[in-house]
């Protein structure tokens, strides 16, 4: 167990220390371009994303502020940093794909668990099945991102831009909270 707490511990500190070169900017903004594809094509076409800006201060700064720190910076933390292995790790090619699946198909389940427990207030968009889609791209995008650098920034920055996005923007905030 101890051991165990070690390398977390470590994988969190290498993470946060990191600091993305200019390749991984690079390689997280094609990944962003990929997800803007994918989810406008796919929430416009179901219609889960409608054209629908926020305008109040407050809420634009809160939303800002807030979803650096979650989902941004805890998610990724809890299913990227913490359960992938670090590119320092030179883990095998089946573990990456074992531990990449794993850590995605947690952070899918997450979200209706979450509407179900500490979110109420998301729990139908949560469950919604396009919503659910849009997060498995977004996790893998993140994924990737981390996986690439080796520093928690980039997917932080992904996760960050598509959620404040979607919620000042597309409809988010609104589908949420009325």
């Amino acid at each position: 167990m101890t051991n165990y707490l070690a390398l977390l511990t470590r994988r969190v500190s290498i993470a946060f220390s990191t600091i993305p070169d200019f390749t991984d900017w690079l390689v997280a903004a094609m990944l962003v371009v990929v997800y803007t594809a994918i989810a406008l094509t796919v929430g416009f076409w179901s219609g889960f994303l409608k054209i629908d800006v926020q305008t109040s201060q407050r809420t634009i700064v809160g939303v800002l502020i807030g979803c650096l720190l979650t989902p941004g910076i805890t998610e990724e933390i809890c299913f990227r940093v913490l359960m992938l292995p670090h590119p320092e790790e030179n883990a095998s090619g089946l573990m990456l794909w074992f531990w990449g699946g794993a850590s995605l198909a947690l952070f899918i389940v997450y979200h209706p668990l979450n509407g179900l427990t500490f979110y109420p207030v998301g729990l139908e968009t949560f469950l919604n099945p396009v919503f659910l889609l849009l997060a498995t791209v977004l996790g893998a995008a993140c994924s990737i991102a981390y996986l690439a650098s080796g520093s928690m920034w980039p997917p932080v920055a992904i996760h960050w831009l598509a959620v404040t996005v979607w919620l000042l923007l597309l409809g988010g905030y609104r589908r949420l909270y009325g």
